[in-house]
């Protein structure tokens, strides 16, 4: 995708505590970063988790599926653009995709499945209107549905 596709955009920088000998970022903490990314996203969105959607609608959301694609590497204190946004949204499931970069260069590309679900009876449900709305008001690229 390209960055301009991402209205949610995010500076992080790569601390020591991070990083494996070779001062390159140990591969899980990019989905540490991923999680970040979403956090920060909701606030964007004008969403407060969990008060509006646990609280308000029943419901919550759980991380189905997780990917991440490596291009290159993130080094010690180097200043990442960390872009998020949601790619799709279907009856109970939403797509994040997050890119991560140094500068231009395309560094990560990572995808999470949330499924929206009961928390009682972990059976899925759909995805709160309000939440869909606020997504798709809020998205420059609308999300497929």
């Amino acid at each position: 995708m390209a960055k301009e596709e991402f209205r949610h955009s995010m500076p992080l920088r790569v601390r020591w505590a991070e990083v494996d000998p070779q001062s390159i970022v140990f591969n899980a903490h990019y989905l540490t970063y991923c999680d970040i990314c979403v956090t920060e996203y909701w606030r964007a969105v004008g969403i407060r988790y969990p008060e509006d959607v646990l609280h308000a609608h029943g419901v919550d959301m759980y991380v189905v599926k997780s990917t991440l694609e490596y291009h290159g590497s993130a080094r010690f204190d180097d200043m990442l653009d960390i872009r998020g946004r949601i790619a799709r949204i279907g009856r109970s499931s939403m797509l994040f995709r997050v890119e991560m970069y140094r500068g231009d260069e395309h560094l990560i590309t990572g995808e999470i499945v949330y499924v929206c679900a009961d928390p009682a009876t972990q059976r899925s449900a759909p995805v709160p209107a309000a939440v869909r709305e606020a997504i798709v008001t809020y998205e420059t690229v609308a999300p497929e549905q």
